[in-house]
């Protein structure tokens, strides 16, 4: 509880109020994969030391949330590499193309390319 400005009391929503503190740590996606893949080069020793000792004690949690984001990461690799027709082949501008396509999103653009590839009928964009 704090005092405000006006001397009421009120909720601090800042601050931490869990009422039972674990070892456990929650991890997000991208220190999960490092992780679990042993990336050495991504984590520092001590990152990894904290890790283990979370591991070890209350143990390491991965929302399914994290799950559906590789999945979701996946699916748009693979349809970047079997996109059809001819896109141009610039990597980023694949993925692009193809996160729209996965998602069934209009891509707003000016990259003549693009467009071009859009007016084949493979992808929905729009000029911007």
């Amino acid at each position: 509880m704090t005092i405000n400005s006006a001397g009421r009391s009120g909720t601090n929503r800042a601050r931490d109020t869990s009422a039972r503190r674990t070892s456990a740590l929650l991890l997000d996606t991208h220190v999960w994969l490092w992780y679990a893949e042993g990336v050495a080069d991504r984590l520092r020793p001590a990152s990894v030391r904290k890790l283990e000792e979370a591991r070890r004690g209350d143990g390491l949690l991965v929302l399914a949330i994290s799950v559906w984001e590789i999945g979701m990461h996946a699916a748009v690799a693979a349809e970047s590499a079997l996109l059809p027709g001819e896109p141009q082949g610039d990597p980023a501008d694949r993925f692009l193309i193809a996160t729209a396509r996965t998602h069934g999103v209009a891509l707003a653009t000016r990259d003549e390319g693009i467009l071009a590839y859009a007016k084949q009928g493979f992808l929905r964009a729009v000029r911007i």
